[in-house]
Formats: structure tokens, sequence, C-alpha cells
């Protein structure tokens, strides 16, 4: 994945008028995702909640007396993938306490993306965001 930030993404949809042209630019993320073994598609990863078939798989780093979120995602559909590489801009490579405290929500909105997704994306969306919150809040309360 690229160094992209959030505020690249936002100015880079601010640029995208046209929504057909943010999904393409979304399912264009999620090409980029980096490769998710077969082998971590198991009921532990799936998300559940998700009307596509989806996968998250965290791990922590210990860094400068920190603990730090990395996780990798996929799914059947592409827009999906899409969703879970915004998530990694926002969430991917932060310190556990940031990614519990990060209103998501409010985030995503600058993107207006709950006004141009399904409601099953929607919900699928907010399935994927309180599965990595909760592998966050485990490292801190584990």
């Amino acid at each position: 994945m690229s160094t992209l930030t959030f505020n690249d993404l936002e100015a880079d949809f601010d640029v995208l008028d046209d929504w057909e042209d943010r999904y393409r630019y979304v399912i264009e993320l999620g090409r980029n995702l980096p490769a998710f073994a077969g082998s971590d598609r198991t009921d532990a990863t799936k998300v559940q909640g998700c009307v596509s078939q989806v996968w998250i798989k965290s791990r922590l780093e210990r860094q400068d007396g920190k603990t730090i979120l990395h996780f990798v995602g996929d799914s059947d559909a592409l827009i999906v993938r899409g969703l879970i590489a915004i998530l990694r801009i926002v969430f991917d490579g932060e310190e556990t306490a940031a990614v519990v405290a990060t209103d998501a929500g409010a985030l995503l909105a600058r993107l207006d993306l709950h006004e141009h997704l399904t409601p099953q994306r929607s919900n699928g969306l907010a399935a994927m965001v309180r599965r990595i919150k909760a592998d966050a809040m485990a490292a801190l309360v584990g």
C-alpha cells in the first residue's frame, strides 16, 4: 500500500466530481491491497455483519513503547476491497489507543460515502470498523 494519507484521499475525492469516478477510484484502491493468504480466510478472521465475504487479520507491533495496529483484509466484492483499503489508510500503522479513539464515522462522512453506499454496504463498513476497533481494544486491555 502506498503512503496515501486520509487528507490525500479526501483531496482525491474532491477532485473527482462524479460518483462513478469515485467508485472506480475506490475499486482501484482495493486492487492495490496487500495479498491476503488463502489460509487466513477462516471463521476467526471473517467479519460478521457484512453481506459480502470479508476477512480482516490484525497483528500488533511494539514500537517505542507503544502498541501499533497493522491489518490486512480481503473481500469477494471489488467495492468492499476498496473500503478495506480506505480503512487501512485510516487505521493501519496507528497506535491502538488512537484507533479506539478515532471517530471513523466522522472521518468517513467527509468522503460522503454513506450517501452513495447501499444500506448493506454501509452496515458492512460499520462492521469492519467495529472489528478493527475491537482488535485494537483487545490489545489495550490485554
